[in-house]
């Protein structure tokens, strides 16, 4: 379901690709493992994604834009939940062993295959904030204390003092006020200092994930009427279509247009608990990078030796 154009491995990663890298952090199973029976871990994972699936119904039931929608969203919830319970059964059905890609791209398939194209559009917008009494200040103010599970923060200051990188890709997460109020002043400072920033984002909708046509348009409405976004100048700022359609990423997958703007990069951040710690946390790239996300699943932070709703700095730095 990713985007039409072929798609190829992101330029940065270590290589050989094959020996280095696995999207999702936490296994699921080992060769050691029986096949045919599902583990402990995959059992637990699956019903993480039965469990959500009430609420995927519920936004699905309300899309205007699908005819017959709570009909159709019932025939999600149905056959999605016979599929992972097939999982459970026979971990090697439907392509499996299931891992969390493969978990998200059969949800999103189904949603797809019945007409639903982005059931969270409603809760997307930086209004649902101010409209339900949300505040985002309240909310920076709930974060678990430092130090975190992952804190590299101190590191990552000394380099940043230095202004050492040319050019930054940041594979961004949700829509709303993390683009707005996160994103975004994080990418203007790194403009700022000097260097050229692309900002990476989802073909197609997935969950609350920004999208790449979305993403344009927030730009353009922050720009003033000079091109500059609140006084810094936008020239060396490129979005670009990632070819990604999850919620999670597997970078030997990405659009060409992303590995060509991306190959000069010295530095690479994936944002979000999905594309940052789900998948991706020991990801080893050519070059500096940084994985930011908070850890929103028990299992998570469980397998992380952390707390429910600590945050992950993840800083490397790469020496010549």
């Amino acid at each position: 379901m990713e985007s039409a154009s072929e798609l190829v491995p992101f330029p940065l990663l270590q290589t050989p690709i094959e020996a280095n890298y696995r999207a999702c952090t936490i296994p699921y199973r080992f060769p050691s493992d029986n096949p045919r029976k599902a583990t402990p871990t995959e059992i637990a994972w699956v019903d993480l994604f039965l469990n959500s699936i009430p609420s995927f119904k519920q936004r699905a039931e309300t899309d205007p834009t699908v005819t017959d929608a709570p009909f159709r969203a019932q025939k999600f919830a149905e056959r999605y939940a016979e599929i992972l319970e097939d999982f459970k059964k026979d971990p090697e059905s439907h392509g499996g062993p299931p891992d969390c890609i493969l978990l998200c791209r059969i949800r999103e398939q189904i949603l797809r295959e019945l007409g639903f194209r982005d059931i969270f559009k409603k809760v997307k917008l930086a209004e649902v904030f101010s409209r339900d009494g949300m505040s985002f200040l309240a909310s920076c103010q709930n974060l678990v204390p430092r130090p975190w599970v992952i804190d590299d923060l101190e590191t990552f200051k000394v380099k940043w003092s230095k202004k050492p990188w040319k050019k930054a890709v940041i594979f961004v997460d949700n829509s709303g006020a993390d683009i707005i109020l996160g994103i975004l002043p994080f990418a203007r400072e790194l403009l700022r200092l000097g260097t050229q920033v692309v900002l990476a984002a989802n073909d197609l909708p997935s969950i609350n994930d920004v999208t790449y046509a979305e993403l344009i348009d927030v730009i353009a409405k922050l720009k003033d009427e000079n091109g500059k976004l609140m006084g810094v100048d936008t020239t060396n700022l490129f979005v670009a279509n990632s070819g990604n359609d999850l919620p999670v990423i597997d970078l030997t997958r990405v659009s060409q247009e992303l590995a060509y703007l991306a190959s000069d990069a010295d530095l690479v951040i994936l944002e979000g608990m999905g594309r940052g710690i789900e998948t991706n946390l020991y990801a080893q790239f050519k070059c500096d990078s940084l994985k930011i996300g908070m850890v929103k699943h028990p299992e998570v932070a469980q397998f992380l030796g952390g707390r429910l709703y600590d945050c992950v700095f993840k800083y490397n730095e790469v020496t010549s």
